[in-house]
């Protein structure tokens, strides 16, 4: 029979392992850089509470541009990456910084203006022709110029059209803030600008702008997963953690998710699901 000393003790090692259990579960988290795009779209505010319910993961979101979420990544600043610019991406593969990158979903980029269109740019097919006549009409222009993965894909539009990335005319106003206050600018100006379709939907009742590109593989916008080499930095990432995430955000359930994400609100997708490898269209 225990004597109270052996049950007291029996008493205190069970607590000291339950607190044990506890504080590792309360200590599991990790931090995810992404795109302000992704953020202002919503999605991660509908998927990643289901994430943490289900492993006790908790995320710490740092939406920033395309750039500063690689440079965080580069820096071993973040344990995940969720980017959108392929080529600067695939630069990181490539240096040994990035062990693994996935594509996981994609939606198209849009040129959006006022839906009187004084340009005219609905009428054309190509959005490095409607980049031109912008340009040329010297029309009203907002960029974000932050380096994020649109920044990016806007400087490739503008010399696909002959143009040098960084011109600038009357009219043309750099924000150098994310997406949905780009929106919210250019709204108000009355100005055309390069969207993702995600950040564009959710806040199109807002600003009173339309869509006036049509799809087309120079708008293509792909949304990648990136896996950091956890070797190549003195702080020790949450790897674990990190491939718990890019798991559920490949899992064919979640993946529906994101097919349907949208539906209600808008009527239709913000995103495609492409789980796994995919062709890359560049920036």
């Amino acid at each position: 029979m225990k004597t109270k000393l052996q049950i007291l003790a029996s008493i205190l090692l069970l607590a000291t392992a339950l607190s044990a259990t506890l504080c590792s579960a309360a200590d599991r988290s990790m931090i995810l850089a992404t795109t302000t795009s992704v953020r202002d779209s919503g999605l991660l505010d509908a998927l990643l509470p289901s994430f943490t319910e289900e492993t006790g993961i908790r995320v710490r979101v740092i939406a920033v541009g395309t750039g500063a979420a690689l440079r965080m990544g580069r820096e071993g600043d973040a344990d995940l990456l969720l980017t959108h610019a392929p080529t600067s991406e695939n630069a990181l593969v490539d240096e040994g910084v990035v062990r693994r990158r996935t594509p996981f979903m994609e939606n198209f980029f849009v040129i959006a203006g006022p839906r009187s269109d004084p340009v005219g740019i609905a009428r054309v097919t190509s959005p490095e022709r409607a980049i031109q006549k912008i340009a040329s009409a010297k029309a009203g222009w907002v960029s974000r110029s932050d380096d994020s993965g649109t920044h990016k894909r806007e400087k490739s539009l503008f010399e696909a059209a002959g143009l040098d990335p960084d011109t600038d005319w009357e009219g043309f106003v750099r924000t150098g803030s994310g997406m949905g206050l780009s929106l919210q600018v250019a709204g108000e100006r009355r100005a055309y600008l390069l969207s993702d379709l995600g950040t564009f939907l959710a806040f199109k009742e807002r600003i009173d702008l339309v869509a006036l590109s049509t799809p087309s593989p120079a708008l293509r916008n792909i949304y990648s997963i990136l896996q950091l080499d956890s070797d190549r930095f003195e702080r020790p990432l949450h790897s674990a953690e990190a491939e718990a995430l890019e798991r559920f955000l490949l899992d064919a359930s979640v993946q529906t998710q994101i097919g349907v994400f949208g539906h209600e609100r808008f009527g239709r997708s913000l995103f495609s699901p492409m789980a796994g490898p995919a062709s890359d269209s560049g920036d």
